[in-house]
C-alpha cells in the first residue's frame, strides 16, 4: 500500500482526476441500466469529444484551424456503410476502414492546403466539408445520392439498448485521449507546438515543417473517422447534408475553444460541457434556431473573456499561487565537466577536414530597390570565433538569413562543410549542422524552459521524430545543456518567464541540442545583464574549445575584440574589411564607416615627446 501511495504521489493531479471520471463513466451503465436516455446524450458526448481531441492534434497543437474537421466524421460513415452494404459485413468491423479513409484523404489534401496558413487555411476546410458534400450528393452509384444509405438496425437484443455503443465510444474516447497524449510526450508533439508558437523558428531548430503539418493532419483524422464508421451504425441512415454538416465542425471547435486547445483533457471537457447545453436547447429551448443561437453566443463570451479556455486558465491560476522555485547557478568551475558530453560530439567532426567550415560566395539580397546584401563574401574557418561588425542596416542579419535559410537569396552560393546548401530547407540546414540565435529571442515562449531545449531535432529519423521529450535519452540531453548555461533549476519554468538575459542563454542550450558545427549568434549581448554577460562569453569559449565554431554579430566593440579572431566588418551589404582584432581597430576603412574618432590612436605631438 505504501508502494502504491508513494506512486501516487507522482501521478499529476490532472491524471488522477481524469482516471476517476472515467472509472464513473465505466460503471455508469451498470449502476443505471435501464436509462437510454442519458446514455444517448453521453455516448453522444463521447464522440464529441473524439473529434474535438483529435482537432485538438492540428489546430490546438500545431495552430493551424480547421472548420471542415467533420468532413473525416462524413467519410468514415461512408466508408464503413458503403463496405457494409456492398459485402454485408457489420458496420463495426469496416469502421477501422473509416479511419484509413480519413488518413488517406487527409494525406492527400494536407500535401496541398497545408501550404497555406491563418484565414485561407481555415476558408480552405471549409470549403472541403461543402465539396464533399456536393460529391457525396452526387455520386449515386456508390452513395445512393440525397436519399442516402439505410443500414441494417444492429444484431444484439433490445434490451441491451444503446449500452454496446456506449462503451465503444468510451473506448475510442480513451484511445484517442492516449493517442494525443502519446504524440504531446514526443519531439514530434514539442515540434507541432514550435510551429503554433513560431513556424519559421521551428524550421531554423530542424523541425521539417511540412512533413510534421501533414501527419498532424492525418493523425487528427485517424479516430474521427473510425468514430463516423460506429456512428453510421448507431444512426441506421446517413445521407450528405446530415453527414457533412457545417454545424458539425462548429461544435468540435467551439468544445476546443471552451475546454482550452493545445490541452490535453480541455476538448474533453469542452465536448462534455457544448454537449450537455446542446442537448438542453432542443429539448427546452425551442428548436434548432435557438440552439445555433446559444451556441454562437458561448462562442462570442468564450472568446471574449475566456479566450485560453477553461483548463489553461485554471491552470494559469494555480501556478501564480504555488510557483514553481528556481535558482540560477553560476558554477564555471562545472562548466568543463558539463561540456564533455559536447566535446565528444564534435571533436572527431572537427579534424575531418581542412577546408572552411562556410564559405559564402557573392551572396544577393534585395527588397524591391533596396540592395540588403550586395555580392557579399564570407569566409569563417573551422574552430574560430569570427565576429561580424558593422553599422544598423548593414545586412548583417539578413545575411544570416540567407545562411540558415530563412531567407532566399537573389544570387550568389552558401556553401557549408564541403556541401552548397543554398538551395536546401531551413531544417536540412539544421540538420548538417547549421544553428543559430537570434537578433531578438524567439524561444517558444508557452513551452517550458525544458520543452524548448526538447524541440530542436538534430535529423529526420523517426527515431528522433517520435523520441520522448519528457524523460528518456532525449530530456537528459536537454537538461545537460541547461546545466550548461546555468539554468538547470529553471527546467519546469514557462519560457516565457524568464529575463532576457536566461532567454539568451536558453536559446543558445536549444541550439546546441542540433549538436551543431556552426553556431550563428546575433548579438548575444543585446540587452543582456552583465552579470550574464560573463556567464554567456565563458559558454562560448568553452564551448569552442569543445569544437564549436561560432560567427558573432554584435555592437559590443570590446567584447568582440576580446573574444573573437577573425573580425569581419560590413558596411552597405558587403565586407570592406577583414583580419584580426588588432588590424580591425586601426583601419582607417573601418574607422570612418563605423567605429568612429573614439578608436583612432591618439597623435602625439613634437611639444609632447620632447
Amino acid at each position: 500500500m505504501t508502494r502504491i501511495g508513494n506512486r501516487l504521489k507522482n501521478v499529476p493531479r490532472k491524471h488522477l482526476i481524469a482516471g476517476v471520471v472515467l472509472v464513473l463513466l465505466i460503471l455508469y451503465p451498470v449502476i443505471n441500466p435501464w436509462q437510454p436516455y442519458p446514455q444517448g446524450v453521453l455516448l453522444l458526448a463521447f464522440l464529441l469529444a473524439v473529434q474535438a481531441t483529435s482537432w485538438n492534434i492540428v489546430s490546438g497543437y500545431a495552430g493551424y484551424i480547421s472548420l471542415g474537421h467533420s468532413m473525416f466524421l462524413g467519410l468514415g460513415s461512408y466508408t464503413a456503410a458503403i463496405i457494409a452494404l456492398h459485402t454485408g459485413i457489420n458496420p463495426l468491423w469496416a469502421a477501422p476502414v473509416g479511419g484509413v479513409t480519413a488518413v488517406i484523404v487527409a494525406v492527400g489534401v494536407g500535401s496541398i492546403v497545408l501550404r497555406t496558413r491563418g484565414h485561407a487555411f481555415v476558408i480552405i476546410t471549409i470549403a472541403l466539408l461543402l465539396a464533399s458534400q456536393i460529391v457525396a450528393t452526387n455520386w449515386k452509384p456508390l452513395t445512393n445520392g440525397s436519399d442516402g444509405i439505410t443500414l441494417e438496425l444492429p444484431f444484439w437484443d433490445n434490451d441491451f439498448q444503446n449500452i454496446p455503443f456506449y462503451y465503444v465510444f468510451l473506448l475510442l474516447l480513451v484511445l484517442t485521449v492516449l493517442f494525443s497524449a502519446w504524440i504531446a510526450r514526443t519531439k514530434f508533439g514539442t515540434g507541432l507546438v514550435a510551429i503554433r508558437e513560431d513556424e519559421g523558428k521551428a524550421a531554423a531548430i530542424g523541425v521539417n515543417t511540412t512533413i510534421f503539418k501533414i501527419l498532424a493532419y492525418a493523425a487528427s483524422a485517424f479516430f474521427i473517422g473510425i468514430a463516423g464508421g460506429v456512428y453510421a451504425y448507431f444512426q441506421t441512415f446517413l445521407n450528405p447534408v446530415g453527414s457533412f454538416a457545417i454545424l458539425g465542425s462548429v461544435l468540435i471547435v467551439l468544445s476546443a475553444l471552451v475546454g482550452g486547445r493545445g490541452s490535453l483533457y480541455g476538448p474533453v471537457l469542452g465536448a462534455f460541457i457544448v454537449q450537455f447545453i446542446n442537448e438542453g436547447a432542443t429539448v427546452w429551448g425551442g428548436g434548432a434556431s435557438a440552439r445555433v443561437l446559444l451556441l454562437g453566443g458561448i462562442l462570442v463570451l468564450v472568446v471574449l473573456f475566456l479566450p485560453a479556455g477553461l483548463l489553461p486558465t485554471f491552470e494559469k491560476a494555480w501556478r501564480k499561487r504555488h510557483p514553481v522555485a528556481t535558482e540560477f547557478t553560476n558554477q564555471v568551475g562545472a562548466l568543463s565537466h558539463n561540456t564533455a558530453v559536447v566535446r565528444e560530439r564534435l571533436e572527431p567532426v572537427a579534424d575531418a577536414a581542412s577546408f572552411p567550415l562556410l564559405e559564402v560566395k557573392g551572396a544577393t539580397k534585395r527588397f524591391g530597390g533596396l540592395t540588403a546584401v550586395d555580392h557579399a563574401d564570407l569566409t569563417v574557418e573551422r574552430g574560430t570565433i569570427t565576429a561580424l561588425i558593422g553599422p544598423n542596416g548593414s545586412g548583417k542579419t539578413t545575411l544570416f538569413n540567407l545562411i540558415t535559410g530563412t531567407m532566399t537569396a537573389d544570387g550568389g552560393e552558401v556553401w557549408f562543410d564541403g556541401k552548397r546548401v543554398d538551395k536546401l530547407q531551413p531544417w536540412t540546414r539544421g540538420h548538417l549542422g547549421l544553428g543559430r540565435t537570434f537578433q531578438v529571442t524567439r524561444l517558444f515562449k508557452e513551452m517550458t524552459v525544458l520543452q524548448n531545449v526538447v524541440a530542436p531535432l538534430p535529423d529526420s529519423h523517426p527515431r528522433t521524430i517520435f523520441a520522448n521529450a519528457s524523460s528518456g535519452s532525449e530530456a537528459q540531453r536537454a537538461k545537460e545543456l541547461l546545466d550548461i548555461v546555468g539554468l538547470g533549476s529553471f527546467a519546469p519554468q514557462r519560457a516565457g518567464d524568464l529575463s532576457y538575459g536566461q532567454q539568451k542563454l536558453v536559446e543558445l542550450a536549444q541550439v546546441l541540442m542540433l549538436e551543431p558545427k556552426l553556431i550563428l549568434l546575433d548579438e548575444p549581448a543585446g540587452g543582456v545583464n552583465p552579470s550574464l554577460l560573463g556567464r554567456l562569453t565563458e559558454v562560448i569559449r568553452e564551448l569552442n574549445r569543445s569544437g564549436v565554431t561560432f560567427l558573432v554579430v554584435e555592437h559590443n566593440i570590446p567584447l568582440v575584440l576580446d573574444l573573437c579572431d577573425p573580425v569581419y566588418v560590413f558596411a552597405r551589404g558587403r565586407s570592406i574589411a577583414h583580419g584580426p582584432p588588432a588590424q580591425i581597430r586601426e583601419d582607417p576603412v573601418v574607422l570612418d564607416a563605423y567605429l568612429g574618432d573614439d578608436w583612432r590612436p591618439a597623435t602625439v605631438t613634437s611639444s609632447e615627446r620632447g
